[in-house]
């Protein structure tokens, strides 16, 4: 699917690998996995010719296959495109239980919340400071109640100077989160967030590598003894057992899981229930008609979830949904439409 905005020079789509599943009570569910540009052949590949064949037989009852799945694939990847793999097959099973109940997969966990609000995103580094500014007047005129900028540039009097500006549209009743994909090395990271503080960012998303444990410990440590801004990272952790490593280090105070990135709603749930006992916020990554649902799900007992909507990149905006979309976004607040299972087919 061609972005509308594409996201980088060399990210000018998503892949989807739609899936069908039918129970051996015929009962039918539809799912799909998920990529940026890169991999959408891949994980089809492993489907086709391993994930496919390892599910058939096994239980439909939604939870049950997803471990042993894993265990039989783990062996080309404990995360990745293995996981993105696994959500193919694990969405469906979902859709078909609760579509076979007469209802919503929200229904079938249990709604929790009738509505989650809903923060502004954008690939937005590579726009020019009057490009942004104008992506940012267009979500507060739509109402939205913070919005989320990538930083990074080569110097970090760029990132405030383009920072103060969103600010200035913001103004301080508006949340601003800050988000470097993984630009940044241990020392950059501190120094760049010591001048950031002024802006004062709600988080500041992976400013390291994604896999670096230790670094995202002491920059946690660095920045609770500083400005206090919380790191938060999930986008590319892959598995629950990573999540855990990370809250147990300290090295991030809010999650955001990518369900498919994860695996599905099975693993998804897994690492809500981690973060919940970690006392950490879970906001999920991207896929607003997929996650905005989770979202009604999360415990009431944890920080209220953000649900992250990217301009013009949703399934619908985009063209791809055979039907309307399962959910929709209005004053600032994602609440869901009346529709079977996850509501997403595409066409």
């Amino acid at each position: 699917m061609p972005l509308t905005r594409p996201w980088a020079a060399d990210v000018t789509s998503v892949g989807v690998i739609a899936t069908h599943l039918v129970r051996s009570d015929g009962a039918e569910g539809w799912g799909f996995a998920w990529t940026p540009q890169i991999g959408a052949e891949a994980v089809r590949a492993l489907l086709e010719h391993d994930v496919v064949p390892a599910a058939v037989g096994r239980s439909a009852e939604p939870g049950d296959a997803w471990q042993g799945l894993w265990e039989h694939i783990h062996e080309a990847g404990g995360g990745g495109v293995t996981t993105i793999a696994l959500a193919g097959v694990d969405l469906a099973i979902w859709d078909a239980a609760a579509r076979a109940a007469g209802g919503s997969v929200s229904d079938l966990i249990g709604r929790r919340r009738a509505s989650a609000p809903v923060y502004g995103s954008g690939v937005n580094l590579h726009y020019t400071l009057d490009e942004l500014v104008a992506q940012v007047r267009r979500w507060v005129a739509a109402g939205l109640p913070a919005v989320k900028v990538k930083v990074g540039k080569p110097d970090v009097a760029e990132d405030l100077d383009r920072l103060r500006a969103v600010r200035e549209v913001l103004g301080s009743d508006r949340g601003l989160m800050i988000d470097a994909n993984q630009r940044w090395g241990l020392e950059r990271a501190t120094r760049s967030l010591e001048v950031l503080a002024e802006v004062s960012p709600a988080w500041i998303e992976e400013p390291l590598r994604a896999d670096d444990l230790a670094g995202h410990t002491e920059l946690g440590a660095r920045l609770r003894a500083s400005s206090g801004i919380p790191i938060a990272v999930g986008e590319n952790l892959h598995n629950r057992h990573r999540f855990a490593d990370f809250l147990r280090a300290g090295a991030a105070q809010i999650v955001q899981p990518n369900i498919v990135r994860v695996g599905g709603i099975t693993p998804f749930r897994q690492i809500a229930e981690i973060a919940r006992e970690a006392g950490a916020a879970l906001h999920p990554h991207l896929l607003p008609e997929l996650s905005g649902q989770l979202a009604l799900t999360l415990p009431g007992d944890i920080a209220e979830p953000w649900v992250e909507d990217v301009e013009d990149a949703g399934f619908g905006e985009l063209g791809a949904l055979d039907g309307p979309a399962p959910v929709a976004i209005a004053d600032g607040r994602l609440r869901e439409e009346p529709h079977l299972g996850l509501g997403l087919r595409f066409g």
